[in-house]
């Protein structure tokens, strides 16, 4: 008797519940900031709303929908195509926030270097399973010119694309990604090597030589000497988390939402929950976030093709890894990047990605042995 194809439950309940968290958090950061740019507390969350119902119905679609389909040539590199087309195209339009970031379609915007998160994780994965299977029959991953010469050719050039908008935190997030992946199918330790030893100079380069990323690498590791300068938003982030207590000061209540703490709505908005919530909100969603690293690689472990396996790690690299890098900066772990949190921070663009991709997940998970 075939079995029934159920999604994993565990992981659909974590990621409603992230999103639901989400909703609530960004109009409680953003009703403030909202009412005094733009007269209405509802402006944030309205938009929102918005991208997480597109965001949803999308999840379920694909939930629905054989993964198996998304390893068509013509999806791959149509994909690839679409997307280094729009990092190449947000050159040409005026700047937002002082970067080539978004391309703006009347009151949405849309992030590329969000879509080449998703991109890089279908080719890498499709890309490997044809050099992968059947094994032993063609090149290993021991193979430079082969196997990761070619695997990477893509990847570095959408890299180097988001590097020059400028950012930085992107791009390492998707170099993690990258990495992951080729590690898991098999890529020789010494290839590792050689990535971060040519990867130092270049990050060193991109940090020393532009003034602000090294301003924010000063803040980290003395924020206390600029106290009402480079080091402001991160002391505001540690006072917003260690107000909270156990409990929280309430939901609403939190006073460095006040126009205290920049980006409160999106980058920090965990230092916002954990004041209005308090220890156990913020283990809440450290918790959630378990569960979905848990299921993800479960699904992996337990896919039934290599192109469902590395699929399957990709994205949880991806979803786990940003929240990581998100919380890590909240906490004063790591210099100031403007990563997202994943299903919780304001933003379009970020929000349908990880809906989407949550949902191939899912799909993923259906045809686990």
């Amino acid at each position: 008797m075939p079995r029934t194809m159920q999604p994993d439950r565990w992981l659909f309940g974590a990621t409603l519940a992230l999103c639901l968290m989400g909703a609530v958090m960004v109009f409680s950061a953003s009703a403030v900031v909202a009412r005094e740019e733009y007269g209405s507390a509802y402006a944030f969350i309205a938009k929102q709303l918005v991208w997480l119902a597109l965001g949803l119905a999308g999840m379920l679609w694909l939930m629905n929908t054989d993964y198996r389909r998304l390893r068509e040539p013509a999806v791959i590199f149509s994909g690839l195509c679409v997307v280094a087309l729009m990092l190449v195209g947000v050159f040409f339009l005026d700047k937002s926030h002082a970067t080539h970031r978004w391309i703006r379609i009347g009151p949405a915007g849309i992030q590329p270097s969000e879509l080449a998160k998703l991109a890089t994780i279908l080719y890498l994965a499709w890309f490997l399973e044809i050099r992968l299977s059947p094994r032993g029959t063609g090149p290993g991953m021991g193979d430079f010119l082969r196997t990761l010469a070619p695997a990477l050719g893509p990847v570095v050039v959408m890299v180097g694309l988001i590097v020059l908008q400028p950012d930085l935190g992107t791009a390492f997030d998707i170099f993690l990604i990258a990495m992951a992946m080729l590690f898991v199918a098999g890529m020789p330790l010494k290839y590792v090597g050689y990535a971060a030893a040519a990867a130092v100079p270049a990050v060193f380069l991109l940090i020393v030589r532009v003034p602000y990323r090294m301003q924010r690498v000063l803040a980290f590791l003395h924020p206390e000497s600029d106290p009402q300068g480079s080091g402001f938003q991160m002391l505001q982030s540690l006072i917003a988390v260690g107000s909270g207590g156990l409990t929280g000061v309430g939901l609403m209540e939190s006073r460095q939402k006040l126009f205290y703490l920049p980006e409160v709505h999106t980058d920090f908005i965990f230092a916002v929950l954990c004041e209005e919530l308090g220890f156990i909100g913020g283990f809440s969603v450290l918790a959630l976030f378990t569960v979905y690293a848990w299921r993800g690689i479960r699904a992996a472990l337990c896919a039934p093709d290599e192109f469902g396996k590395l699929t399957a790690l990709g994205i949880t690299v991806m979803v786990v890894g940003q929240a990581l890098i998100n919380l890590s900066v909240v906490l004063g772990l790591m210099p100031t990047k403007g990563i997202p949190l994943p299903f919780i921070s304001y933003g379009g663009s970020s929000l349908m990605v990880m809906l989407l991709a949550t949902g191939v997940l899912l799909n993923i998970s259906q045809h686990a042995e």
